[in-house]
């Protein structure tokens, strides 16, 4: 699996698993956040601690968690970014748009 999902208190948290989030993994990525979003879950974490590369498809799903959790009244929290992937984020002035925290337990601290 190129991800891990995990209900918390009041947040899922999705723990991508691969070295690269892309076009191999972007679209199963969306689609898992339509699922979470359509199950209720208004507050995601994304963890990317493990990515080493992001590419657009990647930064399409990560638009995709913002807005799904915006539309439904919570937050989305970015964490665990490694140089290349925060570069890329800030060049494409992401954020500016996205919450991004360092670890799970700061995105989660944003949440409660």
């Amino acid at each position: 699996m190129d991800f891990n999902i995990e209900s918390r208190n009041n947040s899922t948290l999705i723990q991508i698993q691969s070295e690269k989030l892309d076009t191999h993994i972007a679209p199963a990525l969306k689609s898992e956040l339509v699922l979470v979003s359509g199950k209720g879950e208004k507050n995601i974490i994304l963890d990317l601690e493990k990515c080493q590369y992001c590419d657009s498809s990647g930064l399409s799903a990560i638009l995709v968690a913002n807005r799904l959790c915006k539309n439904a009244g919570g937050t989305f929290v970015l964490c665990g970014l490694n140089e290349a992937v925060e570069r890329l984020i800030t060049i494409s002035q992401l954020d500016t748009v996205l919450t991004i925290t360092g670890t799970v337990a700061d995105a989660e601290k944003m949440i409660s």
